[in-house]
């Protein structure tokens, strides 16, 4: 069953600009040759990889990579920015909970990066998309994912959040709190060039899983380990103050 809205391209509306404060993350970079280097990986499925950024990295790590994402926006973008770096990865429109039914071939990982798993919207879909996730890993194959919710700041509660800020233009992130776990993001974009501002906002809804809840939803997929790492660099997740919950699970 797909999701409400799901032939809907949300991201339609801040496509052209989500990648405005993009920078590369050196933390970022070697956190994906340490994965690459430990579990050998050689294929990866990045199954939300929205302007491709993920995939120019894993392209560079040797890595034979292919892209799928439900937003057309999304992956005219990642088209465009492959094109630019003259990389030719093969995309796909896919919802990730139909990995199954697009792909016959199986991949050393799969990737749901920055905080992508949130447009599940409860626990019966979260189930569907790891399970599908699951069957299109290889033998040994393993699922990775990347947030910046957790507990410690689902607990803070923090209302605004100043995301960037340039001589040019700022990004503040808006929440509302819909429910405990259900909360709707507003990013607001302000522009500032030659004295005249422009102000632009884009909203999504957001289903938060946390460590105990993927941990539960993944075993129940059939997942035979998760682990999970609160920073780039394989330190352990503490509900207490990891500002990333970064998560691993072995099929």
């Amino acid at each position: 069953m797909k999701p409400e809205n799901a032939d809907r391209d949300g991201y339609s509306e801040i496509a052209d600009r989500y990648d405005r404060f993009y920078e590369e993350d050196p933390k970022i970079l070697a956190f994906f040759k340490d994965l690459v280097d430990r579990h050998q990986i050689r294929s990866v499925l990045d199954c939300a990889c929205g302007t491709g950024r993920e995939l120019l990295i894993f392209h560079s790590l040797g890595c034979d990579v292919t892209g799928s994402d439900i937003s057309p926006s999304m992956l005219t973008l990642a088209k465009k920015h492959l094109a630019q770096a003259d990389v030719g990865v093969p995309l796909h429109q896919t919802d990730y909970r139909e990995l199954h039914e697009k792909f016959t071939e199986s991949f050393d990982a799969v990737l749901v990066w920055s905080g992508a798993i949130f447009h599940v919207s409860d626990d019966d879909d979260s189930l569907q998309a790891f399970s599908s996730m699951r069957q299109v890993l290889a033998p040994n194959g393993i699922l990775v994912m990347a947030q910046g919710m957790t507990d410690r700041r689902l607990r803070e509660k923090r209302r605004f959040v100043l995301n960037r800020s340039t001589p040019g233009a700022t990004r503040v992130y808006v929440i509302d709190f819909l429910g405990e776990r259900d909360w709707q993001y507003n990013t607001l974009d302000i522009t500032h060039d030659g004295g005249k501002h422009k102000m632009e906002i884009w909203s999504t809804d957001a289903h938060f899983l946390l460590q105990e809840d993927q941990d539960r939803l993944l075993r129940e997929a059939g997942f035979s380990r998760v682990d999970f790492y609160g920073s780039y660099d394989f330190a352990p997740y503490d509900k207490t103050s990891s500002l990333r919950l970064i998560t691993i699970a072995h099929k």
